[in-house]
């Protein structure tokens, strides 16, 4: 063959290869180049609706939710928490994530095993080390707080890698009249992002994953990000501080301080509203319900006494007290979750939820009243000047809200009882959690009983009230927290220890300075 036209059929089949080779290259540029935070995370994002954990949520939620229980943090360098989960899912279609992702080391022993005592570990490097984790895991049963604590943290190896992996959470795609779910590795292959005409392919899916979910459910699932964002409990303390100076600096006008304790109320009803909406269940399943439904029971409580007796301390109490409840959910994060989580199968009956554990939580909600009450009055005989009428009235106000709680408590017990046996068979098993309530009505009903038969000196009675408060920290937040044990499980939470542990010294020493003091006043 002559060596022009050798020459010039190898330019041919050089050029044939170079035309079909060039859309495969035009993808694969389009599908690498396109991987920058502003294409792959835009705004827009944060309405995408995704669904984790067998719920429908938005992707800000989830993402939020996420970063936080891997790394205790609400953003990483400078970039949001929806960027970053964002980011770190792109690495299942080959994108690396440069930036590590520091995850929190709670427990003391966990720290010891893993980071020499550090708090944080990288995610890469715990990876690595899950098989001692698990190696761990069986000699740890006598300590039940150092067990849970490896097994959340293999729950956070297992998020990290999911979300590398791209199974952590699913988009929607629109089937006819019905929304399919993909995960998000799926979702986003190679095929798929080359089929899209657009300079930004990724942020055009997102934006029709969201139009495809809308266009058949609607945009209800954005109520849970109005939710979030509205800190209608943050709020609420402000409300109820203000409150209490009203109350304080002009008790000739009442209905300043009843107003803004409406207000507050206000605020609290329509958070739990909403995350009754959300939920679609009563909103007492954890210890972050719990305390949040505490602390409202508590300032409603008060506010009905108050009416009846037209008593200024009564309100002040549940002032306080619901500040302390808010306080507690706004930043006591590690101990109370505040995400909303599906319900375990037990706990699938709204009439027994909603009955059972309101009436209990209110009960306890009432005695926590009784405890600020006695703790003002025992302050103020210890340390200030009161005279026997004022103590009197304050006695009766206690005394009060203690037969609201036992009646309360009782009533939670009788329909604890008939939900057991619903639900496992038994009214009565012994389980630690019906122990410790039992427990905190046999102490209070003693105390009414004592002062009702002046069995207990009303000297007396203002202290073994205040120090009566302990049984019901130790039945809601001791079982849950230091026994970690029992059939209520599914409400139990990591960490609280050293809240509780805390609380009892300050207490104990509170009890026994006033008691040091009013002895000395005695002689």
């Amino acid at each position: 063959m002559n060596p022009l036209a050798h020459q010039k059929n190898n330019q041919r089949q050089a050029m044939l290869k170079f035309i079909l080779l060039l859309p495969l290259f035009f993808a694969s540029h389009t599908y690498s180049m396109s991987l920058d935070q502003d294409s792959v995370c835009p705004k827009h994002l944060e309405e995408l609706p995704i669904q984790s954990g067998g719920r429908d949520k938005p992707y800000e939620v989830f993402a939020k939710e996420a970063l936080k229980f891997i790394s205790g943090k609400k953003s990483l360098q400078n970039l949001s928490a929806a960027q970053v989960i964002c980011l770190l899912s792109f690495e299942s279609i080959g994108r690396p994530f440069e930036t590590n992702l520091p995850v929190k080391l709670e427990h003391i022993k966990t720290k010891e095993l893993l980071s020499k005592g550090g708090d944080f570990l990288m995610a890469r490097e715990l990876v690595l080390l899950t098989d001692l984790i698990r190696q761990e895991l069986p000699l740890s049963k006598a300590d039940k707080s150092y067990r849970k604590d490896l097994q959340k943290t293999l729950s956070k190896i297992e998020l990290y890698t999911s979300l590398r992996n791209g199974l952590a959470w699913t988009l929607p795609i629109k089937n006819k009249k019905q929304i399919n779910w993909v995960p998000f590795v799926e979702y986003m292959g190679q095929e798929r992002v080359t089929s899209v005409n657009s300079e930004d392919p990724f942020a055009y899916l997102f934006a029709q994953a969201t139009q495809d979910y809308q266009s058949i459910k609607g945009k209800d699932y954005l109520l849970e990000r109005h939710y979030f964002r509205a800190q209608y409990f943050t709020w609420s303390i402000l409300v109820s501080l203000l409150a209490i100076v009203f109350a304080v600096a002009l008790k000739g006008k009442p209905w300043v301080f009843l107003s803004m304790s409406l207000l507050s109320i206000l605020l609290q009803t329509l958070g739990i509203t909403l995350r009754v909406l959300i939920s679609q269940r009563a909103p007492i399943t954890n210890m972050y319900e719990t305390v949040m439904f505490s602390g409202l029971g508590a300032l409603i409580i008060a506010l009905i006494l108050f009416f009846y007796g037209r008593r200024h301390l009564f309100l002040i109490s549940g002032l306080a007290y619901n500040i302390l409840c808010l306080m507690m959910m706004k930043f006591a994060n590690n101990m109370l979750d505040p995400s909303i989580s599906p319900l375990v199968p037990v706990l699938r009956s709204n009439f027994w939820l909603s009955t059972h554990v309101t009436t209990v939580i209110l009960s306890y909600a009432a005695l926590a009243l009784s405890w600020i009450l006695a703790n003002i009055v025992l302050f103020k005989q210890a340390f200030l000047h009161t005279d026997k009428n004022e103590t009197r009235e304050q006695t009766q106000l206690i005394y009060t809200c203690i037969k609201v709680g036992v009646v309360l408590l009782a009533g939670g017990i009788i329909l604890g009882g008939v939900w057991a046996d619903y639900s496992w068979g038994r009214f009565w098993g012994w389980d630690p959690k019906e122990v410790g309530s039992l427990v905190v009505l046999l102490v209070y009903t003693a105390i009414l009983h004592g002062r009702y038969t002046n069995w207990i000196p009303p000297k007396r009675f203002i202290s073994m009230v205040s120090a009566a408060f302990l049984t019901v920290m130790m039945a809601w937040f001791g079982v849950n927290y230091i026994l970690a044990s029992g059939l209520h499980s599914y409400g139990f939470s990591q960490g609280g220890a050293v809240f509780l542990t805390c609380y009892t010294i300050i207490h104990l020493g509170f009890l026994f300075i006033a008691s040091f003091k009013l002895s000395r006043k005695s002689l």
